[in-house]
């Protein structure tokens, strides 16, 4: 039996992660044998290659600013792994993970004896205890984050009231799909019959199959620059500033501590499925709620400001797709001073072209280290990436330890510098834990 919190978590840890043959039968029957607790939440469902953290972030404040008490389902965990189920954005504690871990463990042990291929993963274990925890009615509203994909995602099993997509993007793609369209299939998965879905800036290919299917399980749809609009007024003192316009709401110069025209985008989505749910339950839509909520986002890790003197920025992309992100951000708002990247990267990324495509940021030098990888998950080793590199730019080195070479890059920034550590949000969950240790004085 399981005892302690730290002996739940090796039970969790120690499931298998994934099954050879996709399906939610499996996730069905587990929790159907739990008393179904999916069918006892009010839900908002968040798929998309990038943005879905952030989207999350914004809802869960503008609801949090209206008064709700709003429940989070995400991952990766940054710092803690009870942040993957939180209430206002807290995780909850060591004893709710152990009591949870305890309440499903007949279960799981049931279904390992009479399914064929075995009992729960890691995640739909997760998944199961997120689903119970908030059953028992600890939130007003459930902002549940997608795992990986959607179709066949273990969080699919949940009929929410609205679905967002935030992205469609390369990532994942042994599992998903080698073109975006495919992937963007797999995503559009979490639409539901007759649910409203908010859907981001996806191009034109992967977009006529999210519409597609919304069509077919006739459910409405918005899509960004089509049916809302953000206009991104840039970034002044790390604040970015935009407008936002609907059939529903006008917003000026609304702004935001996440920093990106991106974060333009998904502030936007996640404005519009406040919007949806609002009149989905013939509720007023308050403009300086909304305004407030996105004033008062902060989502760690996501070009997060941890320090000032000097200027150090953390930031979790770790796909092509957010490294362009993360490029246009360099380029429009930080072309003056140097900026400095330490990239720490999984090896089953696309490690190469993430690193070819930041070296063309102009004032960009950029330092390739390794860490720790989850599990059996390793980094890419940064000497035999460098050599990868087909274009051969010349801003890039390595350094093996990320920790010297953090103290290396620090002696050199000037105040008109920044150092922007990016690639992973496991590394930089590292790293986050390293810069807030109060020997470092960093401020």
């Amino acid at each position: 039996m399981i005892n302690t919190y730290d002996e739940a978590l090796s039970f969790i840890h120690g499931r298998t992660k994934f099954k050879k043959i996709p399906t939610l039968k499996r996730m069905r029957r587990f929790l159907d044998e739990l008393g179904a607790p999916d069918k006892q939440i009010n839900a908002i469902h968040i798929a998309g290659t990038n943005g879905k953290g952030s989207t999350l972030a914004f809802l869960r404040n503008i609801f949090q600013a209206e008064g709700k008490t709003v429940g989070s389902f995400t991952s990766p965990f940054l710092i803690k792994f009870n942040e993957r189920i939180s209430v206002n954005g807290e995780g909850i504690s060591d004893n709710e993970i152990l009591r949870l871990t305890q309440a499903i463990y007949p279960t799981i042990m049931k279904l390992d004896a009479e399914l064929p291929e075995g009992g729960p993963t890691e995640f739909e274990i997760v998944t199961a205890m997120m689903f119970k925890y908030f059953a028992e009615g600890h939130a007003d509203i459930v902002l549940i984050e997608v795992g990986l994909g959607g179709l066949f995602d273990s969080t699919n099993v949940v009929m929410p009231k609205v679905s967002v997509i935030t992205s469609i993007g390369w990532d994942h793609m042994h599992i998903l799909g080698d073109t975006l369209p495919k992937i963007a299939f797999q995503k559009a998965g979490i639409i539901k019959s007759g649910v409203p879905v908010v859907v981001g800036g996806v191009d034109p290919e992967p977009l006529a199959v999210i519409v597609k299917q919304a069509q077919k399980k006739h459910s409405p749809i918005k899509i960004l620059d089509q049916d809302f609009k953000a206009v991104d007024l840039g970034e002044k003192d790390w604040q970015q500033h935009f407008d936002f316009t609907s059939d529903d709401l006008h917003l000026k110069d609304v702004s935001t501590a996440l920093i990106g025209d991106y974060q333009v985008h998904n502030a936007a989505l996640a404005i519009q499925a406040y919007i949806e749910y609002q009149q989905l339950n013939e509720q007023h839509v308050d403009a300086s709620v909304v305004q407030n909520g996105i004033q008062a986002t902060r989502w760690a890790g996501r070009f997060e400001r941890i320090s000032t003197h000097p200027t150090i920025v953390l930031d979790g992309a770790h796909n092509i797709s957010a490294v362009n992100l993360i490029v246009d951000t360099l380029e429009n708002d930080f072309s003056t001073g140097h900026v400095y990247i330490l990239m720490g990267i999984l090896a089953d990324k696309q490690a190469d072209r993430m690193v070819e495509k930041i070296a063309t940021v102009p004032n960009a030098s950029i330092v390739l280290t390794q860490f720790a990888g989850p599990g059996k998950r390793a980094a890419a080793n940064p000497e035999t990436l460098e050599n990868k590199l087909e274009t051969r730019p010349k801003n890039v080195s390595a350094v093996d330890d990320w920790q010297d070479a953090i103290q290396q890059l620090k002696r050199k920034l000037t105040d008109a510098d920044i150092l922007l550590i990016t690639g992973s949000l496991f590394f930089i969950s590292d790293v986050r834990k390293y810069l807030k240790n109060q020997n470092h004085n960093f401020k």
